[in-house]
């Protein structure tokens, strides 16, 4: 292990002097490209020299202990030696977990959507919600986020709402969202009180730099149109909603949230971008044949990964089987417990594979 260690730690130094030469220095992306891998090797590199250290003073204390004849102090010594064992080995299973395979997005911003499913007015509420639980959950994080595109219902609710989020460890710790989140309980629209079942559909994007995915300005068609819906008196007079479609894929996205057509297409391209990322590490995933996805995984949007059951104050994660209670605190934004177990079970599943 202490030769990948010190393979890690070279790689690190190698990234700092690359930020001190000129050609790099002269090329923002490359220099920010460079800057974002060596910030996601700070933690590990801060462990391995703190664990050199370690391991230096557990073979001084061995030999000292060896060589040492006063009882007294030999007996010192020999606690010393196992203190210093003790914290090695806790060490050791840290940076194993470090070791692990890193996943390629874990340093990237996100890009997150929403979208109403199954169940109407009711869904379109419970869109709402997740919006503004995952709002409050980055703002306890000290995460940014900004919407991007929105389409609000009469109701106050969701049809969808597609957003970005910024911040140290965003997509390693909010990946595990993706895919069909079920609400059961009494709507506010249902008179009879009976209980309905609908659905959300989350999915979390890596942001991808410009250095990530390449786009030839010949392959977008650009079609401007005057904005519909709420936004005040200014988003109808004007042609100021944009919508992109990248021919060779047929994907489209579509921006009107903003006053200028500038601003809304710098939005569209940021989410096209994301999108058009996805789709080339899933199609290079495919081309190496990679091992399937961990069981926790990302999610599959199909897949249902999580019910809030109402009337029992019950969250439950069905790829882990762990349920949570309080709604209420769940629905602020506190679902760190959630967030943790859902890590732990990953690492958990990593560590079976790699043993």
């Amino acid at each position: 292990m202490l030769d990948k260690l010190l393979s890690i730690e070279k790689k690190y130094e190698e990234l700092n002097n690359l930020l001190c030469q000129e050609n790099v220095i002269a090329n923002p992306q490359e220099y920010k490209r460079v800057a974002k891998e060596r910030a996601g090797m700070e933690d590990i590199v801060s462990l391995i020299r703190e664990y050199k250290k370690l391991l230096f003073d557990f073979e001084e204390a061995n030999k000292m202990e060896k060589a040492e004849k006063d009882p007294e102090f030999s007996e010192f010594l020999s606690q010393e030696v196992k203190s210093l064992t003790e914290r090695k080995e806790k060490m050791e299973d840290d940076l194993t977990v470090l070791l692990l395979p890193r996943d390629p997005f874990a340093d990237k911003n996100i890009i997150m959507e929403i979208r109403a499913g199954a169940g109407g007015d009711e869904a379109a509420l419970f869109g709402m919600e997740l919006f503004r639980m995952y709002n409050k959950y980055a703002e306890n994080k000290g995460w940014k986020t900004e919407v991007l595109s929105s389409n609000i219902t009469g109701l106050g609710g969701l049809k969808e709402v597609i957003f970005s989020i910024e911040g140290k460890e965003v997509y390693s710790r909010l990946k595990f969202e993706s895919g069909v989140h079920r609400v059961q309980r009494v709507p506010a629209t249902e008179a009879s009180g009976r209980i309905h079942t609908s659905t959300v559909t989350v999915a979390v994007l890596p942001e991808a730099e410009e250095f990530d995915v390449e786009i030839n300005p010949v392959d977008l068609r650009v079609d401007t149109y005057r904005s519909s819906g709420a936004g005040g008196q200014h988003v109808n007079k004007t042609d100021s909603a944009v919508r992109i479609t990248h021919m060779p894929t047929n994907l489209v996205v579509a921006c009107q949230d903003e006053r200028s057509q500038h601003q809304n297409r710098e939005k569209a391209m940021r989410i096209l971008r994301a999108k058009l990322y996805e789709m080339k590490q899933e199609e290079e995933a495919r081309k190496i044949a990679q091992s399937r996805k961990l069981q926790v995984g990302t999610g599959d949007r199909s897949e249902k990964i999580r019910t809030y059951n109402f009337p029992q104050s019950r969250i439950t994660d069905h790829r882990i089987g762990l349920s949570v209670h309080n709604m209420e605190k769940f629905l602020l934004g506190e679902i760190d417990e959630m967030v943790d177990a859902l890590m732990m079970a990953e690492q958990r599943e990593m560590l079976q594979k790699v043993s």
